[in-house]
């Protein structure tokens, strides 16, 4: 048995430093579900003039993200869809402040395939269903919540919203037909197959959707990471936010 233990020893030994080399420039991204596709292309551009590097890409609710990387899951970058969760991150030392930059900007619409008159937030309480946004992780959701209150229309509404994990599982109630509208960023409706943006939502209803990336702490002096940050913030991967529909400034 002892030479049986011992041997297994030297495989997994052998097996680590071979695995090693490979995984040396993989990067974890945890990522706004509403940059999935913006993302993916711009990763795909980027490994295609550095082929050493991958990415393991993580999209979800933004406050989901934060959490799991509170719980050590691995990350390397962090991009938000509010500002709230990359500062709750930075107050609990688990991103690099320092490399912290806004990547990028967008609007907040309702979206729908109804055939009920839907032009503005007050057309809202004549409709059955409105998906939105878990606003206690999802940041559209508490963008909409924003708008709502803001709106005096929270009351009229409690009944009718429907919570969704993210953004993008509130665009398929919208294109399923499932809700008469959701509370979607306008990258999100330019993506649907069926829903359309039935209004956008006054800017003066909600904090402006904001979308601040950093390095982790565990990142901040990890070269690729550090390299792949700065390549973000340069005129391809702004060209590919342009395509999706990001503003920029």
């Amino acid at each position: 048995m002892k030479y049986s233990f011992q041997r297994i020893i030297v495989l997994l030994c052998t097996f680590m430093a071979t695995a090693l080399p490979a995984m040396a420039g993989q990067l974890n991204l945890s990522a706004a579900a509403s940059l999935k596709e913006s993302l993916n292309e711009m990763t795909d551009k980027y490994t295609a003039t550095h082929p050493g590097t991958t990415f393991v890409k993580n999209f979800g609710a933004s406050g989901a993200l934060a959490g799991q990387i509170e719980n050590g899951a691995p990350a390397d970058l962090f991009i938000s869809a509010s500002t709230e969760w990359m500062d709750y991150l930075k107050n609990k030392k688990l991103v690099d402040a320092a490399s912290e930059k806004n990547f990028a900007y967008n609007l907040l619409v309702f979206a729908g395939s109804t055939g009920k008159k839907v032009t503005g937030m007050n057309d809202l309480a004549g409709v059955d269903k409105i998906a939105i946004g878990s606003p206690k992780s999802v940041p559209a959701g508490d963008y909409a919540m924003q708008a709502i209150k803001k709106s005096g229309l929270d009351q009229k509404l409690a009944g009718k919203l429907v919570m969704g994990k993210d953004v993008r599982e509130c665009l398929m109630y919208a294109e399923l037909g499932e809700v008469d509208g959701a509370f979607v960023y306008r990258t999100d409706a330019l993506q649907a197959k069926k829903a359309k943006i039935l209004f956008t939502v006054p800017a003066n209803l909600y904090s402006r959707v904001t979308y601040p990336m950093a390095l982790t702490s565990t990142a901040a002096k990890n070269s690729e990471a550090k390299a792949f940050i700065d390549w973000l913030q340069g005129s391809d991967a702004k060209s590919i936010l342009k395509k999706y529909g990001f503003e920029l400034n």
